[in-house]
């Protein structure tokens, strides 16, 4: 066997149709946007070879004449790589290292490696390590001479251990140890999850196609600085932050990593504990790239891992974004015929979010009302739970000493807060108090 170089950054890219799959088409988008994902590596288009089969070859994908053309690409290019847009089984991705002399990468390694080199939290370098052992564990299959030796030697000598099982071994007691790590955060998560419920406040999750705009449409409505970039996966690490809405109402709104064609089942296992946050978030803010011509497509592959994740029945918002883009002024259009509410708007300029936060608050449920309650200064444990509800606007002191104290909340948030404390009743008071 050839030894792997330790960078491979030289890359030549294989992009394949299955001709016996009807569903299965080779289209330009298709091969842009695998081009882009090899770019968002950081690695070096050398060439771009395009194949055409009715069904995989199960030696090596493609067949031997298409590897003779790719090990021809590879001296001429003096590639490092070869990287297909498919993936592969681990005995055909050894079968093509050892016939072009280079290392082979299929779809679940490339995006494995975009997403080990964006994370930056404690939580995102668990999940990414987690995904690549496992993807790691099904390729220890016989790949080198070593892994066949066993341990001999004077006082060593017996059955042994091979040093693939060895490595087997190694590798289920780490991804044991990263599983549990990670239990540990999403029982975190759970607890931050409860008390926020507890409070009252809801929460919004922005979903969607990789590089769709999600994290600018967040830091525009959060006022924050997030990282943004024109590439796929810029957002990687989930970002949390309370915003209020124009009818002051607050909410707990999430940056999310965005979703991709074939997104690897890897991926959405190790990440579930990030992902919770969409499936039980109050609303999902379904974020559209209104500029690409395959938008739609790109709103079913979300619709697909939604439903993996056990969130497709989350009351959904399409926020239809980049209208800056196109001829589209901002609007919005009411939920109709089973359709979610659709908003079109600009991350970029703003526009349109006067429209974005009306959908919400329909969307919510969440038409605030007014509330006054007179309290006397024996009712301190009463003024403590109108503070707890968080809606507490104006405070007053009237001539008799006592307190007046107005309320904004939703309906919702009433008749939680009511029921839980229908003392509260017997100190409603009139607005006409404040004249």
């Amino acid at each position: 066997m050839f030894e792997r170089p330790e960078r491979g950054e030289r890359a030549v890219l294989v992009h394949t149709r299955l001709t016996g799959n009807r569903s299965d088409t080779l289209s330009q988008q298709d091969c842009d946007e695998f081009v882009e994902l090899v770019a968002s590596a950081g690695v070096q288009q050398t060439a771009l070879v395009l194949a055409s089969r009715e069904s995989p070859d199960p030696t090596t994908y493609v067949g031997s004449g298409k590897v003779d053309e790719l090990a021809a690409a590879v001296e001429t290019g003096d590639a490092e790589v070869v990287i297909f847009d498919r993936e592969l089984t681990p005995s055909q991705e050894r079968n093509l290292e050892r016939k072009l002399s280079c290392r082979v990468l299929d779809r679940t390694g490339l995006i494995l490696d975009i997403f080990a080199q964006r994370a930056r939290s404690h939580e995102g370098k668990l999940q990414v390590e987690l995904a690549q052992l496992q993807h790691l564990s099904t390729r220890l299959v016989r790949g080198w001479t070593h892994l066949e030796r066993q341990k001999g030697g004077i006082g060593l000598r017996g059955p042994g251990e091979k040093q693939l099982e060895t490595d087997r071994r190694l590798l289920a007691e780490r991804i044991r140890t990263l599983r549990k790590r990670l239990e540990k955060v999403s029982r975190q998560r759970d607890q931050g999850r409860q008390a926020r419920k507890k409070a009252d406040i809801s929460s919004i999750s922005l979903v969607g196609y990789t590089n769709a705009g999600k994290s600018t449409l967040f830091n525009t409505l959060a006022g924050e600085s997030v990282y943004a970039a024109d590439q796929l996966f810029a957002t990687l690490d989930p970002t949390l932050r309370k915003i209020l809405l124009p009818n002051r109402q607050p909410v707990i709104l999430a940056d999310t990593v965005g979703f991709i064609r074939d997104l690897p089942h890897d991926l959405i296992a190790a990440f579930r504990a990030t992902l919770q946050e969409t499936a039980e978030a109050d609303v999902l803010l379904h974020v559209i790239d209104a500029s690409d011509p395959k938008r739609f497509e790109y709103m079913q592959q979300v619709e697909q891992v939604l439903t993996e994740l056990g969130a497709s029945d989350r009351p959904q918002i399409q926020v239809f974004n980049k209208i800056d883009l196109t001829d589209v002024p901002p609007h919005w259009e009411p939920a109709t015929h089973g359709n979610p509410p659709r908003v079109w708007v600009s991350a970029k300029t703003a526009a349109g979010f006067a429209e974005l936060f009306q959908a919400i608050t329909v969307v919510l449920g969440d038409v605030t009302s007014k509330r006054y309650f007179e309290l006397p200064v024996i009712a301190g444990k009463a003024r403590a739970q109108l503070y707890a509800s968080g809606g507490v606007v104006k405070e007053s002191m009237l001539d008799d000493g006592s307190n007046l104290v107005e309320v904004c909340l939703t309906e919702r948030q009433w008749g939680r807060l009511l029921g839980a404390h229908p003392e509260l009743q017997a100190y409603t008071h009139s607005p006409a108090a404040l004249r």
